[in-house]
């Protein structure tokens, strides 16, 4: 059952992918979905406590994120020009990648998909010259599908550890 819960994932995941970088809209309730199936991968793990606490954690570290850059462009800036810099797609996916993972490794994961969209970005534009936005959360999808999928194939202690 639980292979099949990553499975639903992972294509819900290569949805995110394909929609933003074809259409540059993904439907909302995709979003969601990673949430939800997140958590209840990491129930087959963890504790309800344990698991309550992380995503806690990591949601409050996603809204400071997301509450500095915001600030950043108010105050620094002087322009609000925040949806043109990140969609609200980036924010929802933003929103609902911390049930995925417990603290540590959803921060590595996360820190990692940011550094793997931005190379993909630079090595798609050297293909496509008319590319002028990064679709950021198909790429950052594309690098959780990768690490779900991966997952299949370790050991679970080394991504949800308490």
């Amino acid at each position: 059952m639980l292979i099949l819960i990553k499975l639903l994932l992972i294509v819900v995941f290569l949805t995110i992918l394909y929609q933003d970088v074809k259409e540059r809209l993904v439907y909302w309730f995709l979003y969601p979905l990673v949430g939800v199936l997140g958590f209840i991968i990491q129930k087959y793990y963890l504790i309800w406590s344990v698991l309550f606490v992380n995503s806690f954690i990591n949601l409050i570290l996603i809204l400071t994120l997301i509450s500095t850059t915001f600030l950043y462009y108010k105050f620094i800036v002087k322009e609000i020009h925040f949806n043109q810099s990140i969609g609200k797609g980036d924010i929802l996916l933003f929103l609902f990648l911390p049930f995925t993972f417990p603290t540590i490794p959803f921060w590595i994961f996360f820190v990692f998909s940011l550094l793997f969209s931005l190379l993909l970005y630079y090595f798609v534009k050297q293909k496509k010259k008319d590319i002028e936005t990064i679709p950021l959360a198909g790429y950052i999808a594309l690098f959780f599908a990768m690490v779900y999928f991966c997952s299949l194939f370790i050991n679970k202690n080394l991504l949800y550890f308490n």
